[in-house]
């Protein structure tokens, strides 16, 4: 695996490195030993999918607060989407900032959030599929939200919105 730097301090692109050969390739997605090399959680304790039938679909911003913080490692599966990040936390120089990226079936990018951190994605494609690591157990009581269209994050969704749930569009502005 090859990790690149985002920018937010703590947040990294995951890029595979492929093995090929006549029959396709081989790739770890994921590798507790070189994680922990570069600093990041080793440990996930749970798995979750999204399927997604429509493109322009928005889910996020989403985050859970201490004590079930939570780092994410997120892969689509199936599709593609622009996916988001917000650093919430007061102390970093990054407070604020927002970081993108297009992860797609095809590039096969993972993209892997630190606690406190805000995430959603925009669908890029129909029958789109997310797969999600959390070093965390969801908690509802402690889970918060930013609103995607917020004007003091600036987000430019490539696409408008063509499915949102309505406690997405009801988080407060900041």
């Amino acid at each position: 695996m090859r990790f690149l730097p985002t920018g937010l301090e703590g947040a990294w692109v995951v890029q595979l490195q492929p093995h090929k050969d006549e029959r396709g390739f081989f790739a770890r997605t994921f590798c507790a030993e070189e994680f922990a090399a570069h600093g990041l959680v080793k440990t996930f304790v749970q798995c979750n999918t999204s399927w997604n039938p429509r493109s322009g679909t928005v889910r996020g911003l989403h985050y859970q607060l201490s004590p079930s913080s939570e780092v994410k490692l997120v892969r689509c599966i199936a599709g593609a989407i622009f996916d988001v990040i917000v650093d919430l936390r007061p102390a970093s120089p990054t407070y604020l900032q927002s970081y993108s990226a297009e992860l797609t079936a095809d590039n096969r990018s993972a993209l892997y959030i630190p606690e406190m951190f805000a995430h959603g994605f925009q669908t890029l494609a129909d029958d789109t599929e997310v797969f999600y690591q959390m070093s965390e157990f969801y908690a509802p009581q402690l889970g918060r939200g930013l609103r995607y269209d917020d004007p003091k994050l600036g987000i430019n969704w490539p696409l408008s919105v063509a499915s949102i749930s309505t406690q997405d569009v009801s988080w407060p502005l900041l």
